[in-house]
């Protein structure tokens, strides 16, 4: 029942991807309109966090950045579904990568690299990294995810990243798989989302990011300390609708002179830099903020 159940959906999902771009721009402007006003998908908690985030804006300015972020929020849902239609010479167009040259030089090196970036813009197809940089026998292209609830739709999303050759780790077993591809003598390039909030036992520090005392993971920080790989940030701007670039930043290849909330506290600051210079391309209804104990 679950197989046929993941067929249909993912059948229905692939309909929605053949329609043109254009036309799926149109439904999403009806699904903004549904979910914002109707729905009212979570806006207590959206206006919660921009207010908290952003001191500075009068009410008026949180209003019109909420809305524009309803509207991009709608716009990254089919812009992802989108993904299962896309060739890869389409999709490296609308999400161009820059200063890739900086990790070509680290992997020839024989470093590996870790890639963090955030909940901004599109960051599924930030997944298309692994286009710009061409992995192979030798060299791996990965991503780090957590395992979604509902099985079928896990599938459909494990479908999607991995079409364009960035191989999913578990977020759980994510340094068994490397030390496997260490001893394999893999050279790897691994994508984080390092701005989720903390769960269960994860080594955690409290940050002052976006104007709010917020606990963040150290793992991340763990992980390239004991690989010494090299630390890139993913500086994503959205250029027009459904045209992102985004450009590879040295954060540090000496990442053992550093501790682990150095480190974090470093990449958290590029986030918030990201972030502020168009504040309604970030993930606003992630509860970030709740609990941070």
């Amino acid at each position: 029942m679950n197989r046929l159940t993941s067929r249909v959906i993912y059948s229905l999902f692939y309909a929605i991807a053949i329609l043109p771009l254009r036309l799926l721009y149109y439904i999403s402007d009806v699904a903004y309109f549904l979910v914002y006003y109707v729905v009212r998908y979570r806006r207590v908690l959206v206006r919660k966090n921009l207010t908290n985030a952003l001191p500075d804006k009068s009410s008026k300015e949180i209003v019109a950045l909420e809305k524009k972020f309803y509207h991009h929020f709608c716009d990254t849902f089919f812009e992802t579904i989108k993904m299962l239609n896309f060739s890869e010479s389409r999709l490296k167009r609308h999400f161009i990568f820059k200063n890739c040259e900086l990790i070509e030089y680290f992997l020839n090196e024989r470093r590996p690299v870790i890639l963090v970036s955030g909940h901004y813009g599109n960051w599924e197809l930030g997944l298309s990294v692994a286009l710009w940089i061409k992995p192979d026998k030798k060299r791996v292209v990965g991503h780090i995810y957590r395992p979604l609830k509902n099985k079928v739709f896990d599938e459909l999303f494990i479908n999607i990243r991995e079409k364009f050759h960035s191989v999913g780790y578990v977020k759980n077993h994510l340094f068994r798989n490397i030390v496997k591809l260490n001893r394999e003598g893999k050279n790897w390039v691994m994508s984080f989302l390092s701005d989720q909030k903390p769960s269960g036992k994860v080594a955690r520090y409290q940050i002052q990011f976006l104007n709010q005392t917020t606990t963040v993971m150290t793992g991340t920080a763990k992980i390239a300390r004991h690989t010494n790989a090299v630390i890139c940030y993913v500086e994503i701007t959205k250029t027009k609708r459904s045209f992102y670039e985004g450009k590879i930043k040295l954060i540090t290849d000496t990442p053992t002179e550093w501790s682990e909330e150095e480190i974090t506290g470093r990449y958290m600051q590029y986030l918030e830099k990201n972030i502020l210079k168009n504040p309604a391309y970030y993930l606003w209804s992630h509860n970030r903020w709740m609990i941070n104990t």
